[in-house]
């Protein structure tokens, strides 16, 4: 029985749970031997537990956080059994997960709001991390659940950027504005916006260039395109989409520390979840970055970005 009402259909919880299976398998397989003929749950277990979070990319910070609820509840309870340990840890982690996401974590469809029109969604991250499939898979969604969406060209510092998101544009069937290689990004922005404005579109999504080799140049950068951006329409973008390579664990979390630096992040995208048993990293970056995740991928299919829903995430992580 689920611990979580049900919230998501049947076959996209199916596909979170696949996504997640190395995640889960490494997790508990090492839980297993932690606590291997103990009955309750003592100091050690608490050790090896942290040591388990820790190396499933949960962040050290946030193990703590978890690990110390645990102990608050083992003082309170005075004896707690390894049986309960599964559905205490679950309930801490979404707990956790409602705190530093309020109001976050609960979509279940891909939606925005109906005040902005268009919508300026700016994604950026570093090359590599499924930055350009991710915004195709994101036309394509918003694309089926009725908007009309408009991409941007805006990562010219590399022609395969511009040609990979042709692709996209393409296979989703949406329209792109696009220039050469090397054309200024915060001019290829601007176009966008004002063809967006033009075909009354719902939806404009912007790639950006991502290298971070130098974090003021990179600064400079989004703020100029930015500042572009409001010459046509005056509070876009309406959000900073950081994507992120859930596969690389740490790693994930140094981008996130200078992205955060470089420009003003609002929401969060997880990629490349079922390649890997990192899982755990979406726990702890949600947790120390305060941004909200908003959508994950657990697949190479064009369904498989979903929206990040911590109920369903946290089930099917504890199933």
């Amino acid at each position: 029985m689920s611990f979580f009402k049900k919230i998501f259909s049947s076959e996209k919880k199916e596909t979170l749970d696949k996504g997640l299976e190395k995640s889960k398998t490494t997790f508990f397989s090492k839980l297993g031997k932690a606590v291997a003929g103990k009955s309750k749950v003592d100091d050690a277990v608490l050790d090896n537990l942290e040591e388990i979070l820790v190396a499933s990319d949960v962040g050290v910070n946030t193990t703590l956080k978890i690990i110390t609820r645990i102990e608050n509840r083992v003082a309170a309870d005075k004896y707690l059994g390894i049986e309960e340990l599964n559905k205490i840890l679950q309930e801490e982690i979404s707990a956790l997960l409602s705190e530093t996401n309020t109001g976050a974590g609960e979509a279940t469809e891909f939606v925005i709001p109906k005040d902005k029109k268009p919508y300026v969604i700016m994604v950026v991250g570093v090359n590599g991390v499924g930055k350009t499939t991710t915004i195709g898979k994101l036309a394509f969604q918003f694309k089926k659940a009725g908007y009309k969406v408009v991409l941007g060209a805006g990562d010219t510092f590399r022609a395969a950027a511009i040609d990979q998101l042709q692709i996209w544009a393409d296979r989703v069937g949406v329209p792109i504005v696009r220039q050469n290689m090397g054309s200024d990004p915060a001019s290829v922005a601007f176009d966008t916006l004002q063809s967006a404005v033009a075909q009354d579109a719902d939806i404009v999504i912007i790639d950006t260039a991502g290298r971070l080799h130098n974090k003021i140049n990179l600064m400079n950068e989004l703020t100029k395109v930015k500042r572009v951006m409001q010459k046509v329409i005056s509070d876009a973008p309406h959000d900073v989409l950081l994507v992120l390579d859930g596969s690389t664990g740490q790693n994930a979390f140094e981008q996130a520390k200078q992205f955060t630096a470089a420009t003003e992040v609002t929401s969060l995208a997880v990629t490349k979840l079922d390649g890997t048993a990192k899982g755990g990293v979406v726990i702890g970056i949600s947790d120390q970055f305060k941004i909200p995740v908003k959508y994950i991928g657990v697949g190479e299919g064009i369904e498989d970005l979903q929206v990040f829903n911590k109920h369903e995430f946290v089930d099917s992580f504890f199933k």
